[in-house]
């Protein structure tokens, strides 16, 4: 496998690094959403009735407990509740844009190297096939079919590569920006009813 990679040429080791970083990132974002889960269900529904009953203490206790942005976002409104509905407006939307900037984190670099990676495979080859046509060049044209074939097989390595790089990172990457997108609309329709009440 290793000399299948050597053969790639320079290329391959751009693509390595980008795999790598691409791994790293999908690790550290699936550890992020994981820890970020609210561990206690309904719990919109638990601080709401706290909250109709004069419990304020009690709901903003319970939001403290939770991990996760729901909690986070609920607990801002506790303390923010006696402000005006404006003021209360603006400081929800302000912590929930910064919550959706955390989950956004590093995304952008996924779908950076979704798109290079196989740019980077075709240019590999690209190179490969010059190298592969120079040869027959300085064969004057007499060069056996074997030798070509392995010239272009070893050129088609890169875009392989680059393609197994590059595949399960926009998976990856569409994964994570569907997440971020559900938890945005979650937390709208979550801040929308807190403020109703």
């Amino acid at each position: 496998m290793f000399e299948f990679f050597l053969k790639g040429g320079i290329i391959m080791w751009l693509i390595l690094l980008c795999s790598v970083i691409s791994i790293t990132i999908i690790l550290e974002r699936f550890y992020y959403f994981f820890r970020a889960r609210t561990k206690i269900p309904n719990i919109l529904a638990r601080v709401k009735k706290l909250l109709q009953q004069g419990k304020a203490n009690e709901a903003l206790k319970l939001c403290e407990s939770s991990s996760g942005p729901i909690p986070h976002i609920l607990g801002i409104g506790i303390h923010i509740r006696n402000r005006s509905l404006e003021d209360k407006e603006k400081l929800i939307s302000r912590a929930g844009s910064k919550i959706i900037r955390q989950f956004d984190q590093n995304l952008g670099v996924l779908a950076v190297i979704a798109n290079i990676a196989p740019l980077l495979g075709l240019l590999g080859t690209v190179t490969g096939m010059i190298k592969a046509f120079m040869k027959i060049q300085q064969l004057s044209g007499r060069v056996e079919p074997c030798v070509l074939a392995g010239g272009i097989w070893e050129a088609l390595i890169t875009t392989a590569f680059g393609l197994s790089v590059a595949i399960p990172t926009l998976v990856a990457y569409h994964y994570f920006e569907g997440r971020v997108d559900n938890l945005s609309s979650k937390m709208k329709d979550m801040s929308m009813e807190f403020l109703d009440i």
